[in-house]
Protein backbone atom coordinates (compact mmCIF):
# COMPACT_ATOMS: atom_id res chain seq x y z
CA UNK A 1 0.00 0.00 0.00
CA UNK A 2 2.72 1.94 0.77
CA UNK A 3 7.19 2.46 0.97
CA UNK A 4 9.06 3.72 3.45
CA UNK A 5 13.18 4.57 1.76
CA UNK A 6 16.30 5.25 3.93
CA UNK A 7 19.05 7.28 2.62
CA UNK A 8 22.05 5.53 1.66
CA UNK A 9 24.27 7.73 3.52
CA UNK A 10 23.49 9.97 6.53
CA UNK A 11 21.37 12.93 5.93
CA UNK A 12 24.10 14.56 7.79
CA UNK A 13 26.99 13.30 6.61
CA UNK A 14 29.33 15.09 4.54
CA UNK A 15 29.58 12.51 1.15
CA UNK A 16 28.31 13.40 -2.05
CA UNK A 17 26.13 11.85 -4.82
CA UNK A 18 22.73 10.72 -5.11
CA UNK A 19 21.38 10.20 -1.51
CA UNK A 20 17.88 8.30 -2.08
CA UNK A 21 16.47 7.55 -5.26
CA UNK A 22 13.21 6.41 -6.46
CA UNK A 23 12.03 5.83 -9.87
CA UNK A 24 8.57 5.52 -11.33
CA UNK A 25 9.29 1.47 -12.57
CA UNK A 26 10.32 0.89 -9.03
CA UNK A 27 7.27 2.25 -7.24
CA UNK A 28 4.97 0.43 -9.95
CA UNK A 29 4.15 4.09 -10.87
CA UNK A 30 3.37 5.66 -14.32
CA UNK A 31 4.57 8.85 -13.82
CA UNK A 32 6.86 10.05 -10.56
CA UNK A 33 10.25 9.64 -10.08
CA UNK A 34 12.22 11.49 -7.14
CA UNK A 35 15.95 11.56 -6.27
CA UNK A 36 18.01 14.01 -3.98
CA UNK A 37 21.18 15.05 -4.86
CA UNK A 38 24.46 16.36 -2.54
CA UNK A 39 26.59 18.22 -4.70
CA UNK A 40 30.12 19.24 -2.54
CA UNK A 41 31.21 22.54 -3.03
CA UNK A 42 32.45 22.64 -6.39
CA UNK A 43 31.22 20.42 -7.54
CA UNK A 44 29.22 20.08 -11.16
CA UNK A 45 26.28 17.94 -12.26
CA UNK A 46 24.94 17.50 -15.80
CA UNK A 47 22.20 15.86 -16.76
CA UNK A 48 18.99 16.10 -19.65
CA UNK A 49 15.58 15.74 -19.08
CA UNK A 50 14.79 13.57 -21.94
CA UNK A 51 11.13 13.13 -22.43
CA UNK A 52 10.61 14.60 -18.89
CA UNK A 53 9.78 17.34 -16.83
CA UNK A 54 11.56 18.14 -13.72
CA UNK A 55 11.59 20.36 -10.72
CA UNK A 56 14.47 21.26 -9.07
CA UNK A 57 14.18 22.45 -5.35
CA UNK A 58 17.20 23.40 -3.40
CA UNK A 59 16.87 21.78 -0.31
CA UNK A 60 20.46 23.41 1.47
CA UNK A 61 23.37 25.63 0.03
CA UNK A 62 23.75 27.68 -3.32
CA UNK A 63 23.60 26.20 -6.78
CA UNK A 64 24.35 27.60 -10.04
CA UNK A 65 21.82 26.05 -12.63
CA UNK A 66 22.48 26.39 -16.64
CA UNK A 67 20.42 24.78 -19.64
CA UNK A 68 20.58 25.09 -23.19
CA UNK A 69 23.23 27.38 -23.23
CA UNK A 70 21.47 30.08 -21.31
CA UNK A 71 23.05 32.55 -18.43
CA UNK A 72 23.85 30.89 -15.30
CA UNK A 73 20.51 31.08 -12.82
CA UNK A 74 21.56 31.55 -9.27
CA UNK A 75 19.35 29.27 -6.10
CA UNK A 76 20.58 30.17 -2.71
CA UNK A 77 21.81 30.93 -0.42
CA UNK A 78 19.34 28.31 1.55
CA UNK A 79 21.16 27.37 4.94
CA UNK A 80 18.67 24.38 5.50
CA UNK A 81 14.60 24.06 4.78
CA UNK A 82 13.83 25.46 8.38
CA UNK A 83 16.15 28.76 7.79
CA UNK A 84 14.80 30.15 4.11
CA UNK A 85 12.12 29.54 1.45
CA UNK A 86 12.71 27.14 -1.22
CA UNK A 87 14.75 28.29 -4.00
CA UNK A 88 13.25 25.70 -7.42
CA UNK A 89 13.92 25.89 -11.00
CA UNK A 90 11.16 24.04 -14.08
CA UNK A 91 12.45 22.47 -16.57
CA UNK A 92 11.00 21.27 -19.58
CA UNK A 93 10.86 17.80 -21.26
CA UNK A 94 14.03 17.61 -23.54
CA UNK A 95 16.27 20.18 -22.01
CA UNK A 96 20.13 19.58 -21.16
CA UNK A 97 21.03 21.32 -18.11
CA UNK A 98 24.23 21.80 -15.50
CA UNK A 99 24.66 22.24 -11.84
CA UNK A 100 27.61 24.29 -10.26
CA UNK A 101 27.62 24.26 -6.36
CA UNK A 102 29.22 27.49 -4.91
CA UNK A 103 28.68 25.66 -1.74
CA UNK A 104 27.96 21.84 -0.40
CA UNK A 105 24.30 22.02 -1.51
CA UNK A 106 21.31 19.32 -1.27
CA UNK A 107 18.82 19.18 -4.47
CA UNK A 108 15.83 17.27 -4.58
CA UNK A 109 14.90 16.30 -8.16
CA UNK A 110 11.35 14.96 -9.10
CA UNK A 111 10.23 14.39 -12.79
CA UNK A 112 7.73 13.20 -14.84
CA UNK A 113 6.82 12.53 -18.34
CA UNK A 114 5.46 15.80 -19.98
CA UNK A 115 3.06 15.68 -22.79
CA UNK A 116 3.99 19.15 -23.78
CA UNK A 117 6.87 21.73 -23.78
CA UNK A 118 6.70 24.79 -21.35
CA UNK A 119 8.70 27.12 -20.74
CA UNK A 120 11.97 26.89 -18.48
CA UNK A 121 11.51 28.88 -14.89
CA UNK A 122 12.97 29.71 -11.98
CA UNK A 123 11.05 29.81 -8.72
CA UNK A 124 12.13 32.37 -6.34
CA UNK A 125 11.69 32.43 -2.58
CA UNK A 126 9.23 35.30 -2.91
CA UNK A 127 7.19 33.87 -5.84
CA UNK A 128 5.99 31.21 -3.06
CA UNK A 129 3.66 30.48 -1.23
CA UNK A 130 2.16 31.21 2.47
CA UNK A 131 -0.87 29.14 3.53
CA UNK A 132 -1.36 28.53 7.28
CA UNK A 133 -3.80 25.73 7.60
CA UNK A 134 -5.88 24.26 10.23
CA UNK A 135 -5.95 24.89 13.55
CA UNK A 136 -5.01 24.44 17.11
CA UNK A 137 -2.60 21.34 17.25
CA UNK A 138 -3.45 20.61 13.70
CA UNK A 139 -1.94 23.70 12.52
CA UNK A 140 0.84 23.41 9.98
CA UNK A 141 2.27 26.02 7.26
CA UNK A 142 1.82 25.24 3.41
CA UNK A 143 4.30 26.48 0.78
CA UNK A 144 3.05 26.30 -2.43
CA UNK A 145 6.37 25.42 -5.03
CA UNK A 146 4.59 24.83 -8.29
CA UNK A 147 0.78 25.42 -7.48
CA UNK A 148 -1.64 23.94 -9.84
CA UNK A 149 -1.96 27.21 -11.51
CA UNK A 150 1.80 27.17 -12.50
CA UNK A 151 2.47 26.18 -16.14
CA UNK A 152 3.73 22.76 -15.81
CA UNK A 153 2.35 19.37 -17.10
CA UNK A 154 2.07 16.95 -14.57
CA UNK A 155 4.07 17.82 -11.79
CA UNK A 156 2.81 19.53 -8.29
CA UNK A 157 5.04 20.69 -5.57
CA UNK A 158 4.88 22.09 -2.09
CA UNK A 159 6.83 22.25 1.66
CA UNK A 160 5.03 21.47 4.20
CA UNK A 161 6.30 22.67 7.83
CA UNK A 162 4.91 21.39 11.02
CA UNK A 163 5.37 22.37 14.36
CA UNK A 164 6.57 19.78 17.21
CA UNK A 165 3.68 17.82 18.65
CA UNK A 166 1.05 18.91 15.76
CA UNK A 167 -0.78 16.86 13.37
CA UNK A 168 -0.41 17.47 9.15
CA UNK A 169 -2.67 16.19 6.34
CA UNK A 170 -5.41 16.47 8.50
CA UNK A 171 -8.46 15.82 8.52
CA UNK A 172 -7.11 12.32 7.22
CA UNK A 173 -7.31 12.81 2.94
CA UNK A 174 -6.68 11.16 -0.14
CA UNK A 175 -6.53 11.62 -3.54
CA UNK A 176 -6.46 7.61 -5.38
CA UNK A 177 -9.65 7.99 -7.32
CA UNK A 178 -10.33 10.10 -10.88
CA UNK A 179 -13.33 11.84 -9.74
CA UNK A 180 -13.34 15.41 -10.87
CA UNK A 181 -13.70 18.17 -9.45
CA UNK A 182 -13.78 16.94 -5.99
CA UNK A 183 -10.74 14.44 -6.08
CA UNK A 184 -7.75 13.28 -8.39
CA UNK A 185 -6.11 10.52 -8.70
CA UNK A 186 -2.25 11.54 -7.96
CA UNK A 187 0.97 9.97 -7.35
CA UNK A 188 2.44 11.49 -4.22
CA UNK A 189 5.67 11.59 -2.26
CA UNK A 190 6.58 12.84 1.42
CA UNK A 191 10.22 13.78 1.79
CA UNK A 192 10.70 14.68 5.85
CA UNK A 193 13.24 16.33 7.42
CA UNK A 194 13.63 17.21 10.71
CA UNK A 195 15.04 20.11 12.62
CA UNK A 196 16.97 18.14 14.70
CA UNK A 197 18.73 14.76 13.88
CA UNK A 198 16.93 13.31 16.19
CA UNK A 199 13.57 13.91 15.01
CA UNK A 200 10.75 11.87 14.80
CA UNK A 201 7.06 11.26 12.87
CA UNK A 202 4.61 9.08 12.48
CA UNK A 203 2.72 8.32 9.20
CA UNK A 204 -0.50 6.54 9.16
CA UNK A 205 -1.70 5.25 5.37
CA UNK A 206 -4.95 2.89 5.53
CA UNK A 207 -8.54 2.76 3.79
CA UNK A 208 -11.25 3.78 5.07
CA UNK A 209 -13.20 -0.26 4.78
CA UNK A 210 -9.99 -1.41 6.68
CA UNK A 211 -8.46 -3.52 4.08
CA UNK A 212 -5.47 -1.78 4.61
CA UNK A 213 -3.77 0.36 7.32
CA UNK A 214 -0.29 0.94 8.07
CA UNK A 215 1.19 3.12 10.43
CA UNK A 216 5.45 4.05 10.12
CA UNK A 217 8.03 5.70 12.36
CA UNK A 218 9.17 8.69 9.89
CA UNK A 219 12.76 10.11 10.57
CA UNK A 220 15.24 13.33 9.40
CA UNK A 221 15.65 11.87 5.66
CA UNK A 222 13.20 8.97 5.15
CA UNK A 223 11.24 9.18 2.08
CA UNK A 224 7.25 7.56 1.86
CA UNK A 225 5.31 6.50 -1.37
CA UNK A 226 1.93 7.40 -0.74
CA UNK A 227 0.62 4.54 -3.21
CA UNK A 228 -3.42 5.25 -2.26
CA UNK A 229 -5.36 5.91 0.71
CA UNK A 230 -5.89 8.25 3.37
CA UNK A 231 -2.35 9.77 5.11
CA UNK A 232 -2.63 12.07 7.60
CA UNK A 233 0.92 12.37 9.57
CA UNK A 234 1.70 13.48 13.42
CA UNK A 235 5.11 15.02 14.55
CA UNK A 236 6.44 13.92 18.03
CA UNK A 237 6.67 16.91 20.91
CA UNK A 238 9.43 19.31 20.69
CA UNK A 239 10.46 17.98 16.67
CA UNK A 240 9.62 20.65 13.78
CA UNK A 241 8.88 18.70 10.79
CA UNK A 242 9.11 19.44 7.17
CA UNK A 243 8.27 17.50 4.31
CA UNK A 244 8.48 17.90 0.59
CA UNK A 245 5.83 17.19 -1.34
CA UNK A 246 5.92 15.62 -5.22
CA UNK A 247 2.28 15.11 -6.69
CA UNK A 248 2.09 13.69 -10.30
CA UNK A 249 -1.26 12.66 -12.11
CA UNK A 250 -2.98 12.99 -15.43
CA UNK A 251 -4.25 16.42 -14.07
CA UNK A 252 -3.03 19.10 -12.21
CA UNK A 253 -5.14 19.63 -9.23
CA UNK A 254 -4.82 19.11 -5.69
CA UNK A 255 -8.21 17.66 -5.04
CA UNK A 256 -8.78 15.33 -2.41
CA UNK A 257 -11.19 13.71 -0.57
CA UNK A 258 -11.56 13.66 3.49
CA UNK A 259 -12.19 10.46 5.21
CA UNK A 260 -16.08 11.21 6.02
CA UNK A 261 -15.35 10.04 10.12
CA UNK A 262 -13.08 13.07 10.45
CA UNK A 263 -14.23 15.60 7.99
CA UNK A 264 -16.12 17.49 11.06
CA UNK A 265 -12.65 18.59 12.09
CA UNK A 266 -12.32 20.64 9.33
CA UNK A 267 -14.81 23.62 11.85
CA UNK A 268 -11.25 24.57 13.23
CA UNK A 269 -10.07 26.01 16.69
CA UNK A 270 -7.94 29.17 16.15
CA UNK A 271 -4.62 28.56 14.62
CA UNK A 272 -1.39 27.59 16.70
CA UNK A 273 0.26 30.90 17.34
CA UNK A 274 3.84 29.46 16.54
CA UNK A 275 2.79 29.01 12.49
CA UNK A 276 4.03 29.97 10.06
CA UNK A 277 7.49 28.58 11.10
CA UNK A 278 9.18 30.13 8.45
CA UNK A 279 8.20 33.94 7.18
CA UNK A 280 7.75 34.39 3.21
CA UNK A 281 10.21 36.77 1.81
CA UNK A 282 9.04 40.27 0.65
CA UNK A 283 9.60 41.22 -3.09
CA UNK A 284 11.85 43.35 -4.14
Amino acid sequence: MTDIHRHSAPVRSNRGGVLIEVSAAQAGWRFLDFRVRRLLAGQQWEDSTAGREACLVLLSGEVRVQWDGGVEQVLGPRPDVFSGYPHAVYLPSDTRFRVRASSTSELADGRAPARRRLPATVVRPEQCGLEVRGGGNATRQIVDVLPPEFPADRLLVCEVFTPGGNWSSFPPHKHDEEKPPGEVALEEIYYYRFREPEGFGFQRVYRADGSADQTMKVCDGDLVLIREGYHPFVTAFGHDAYYLNFLAGEQRSMAASDDPRYARFRDWPAPDPRVPLLERPCSG
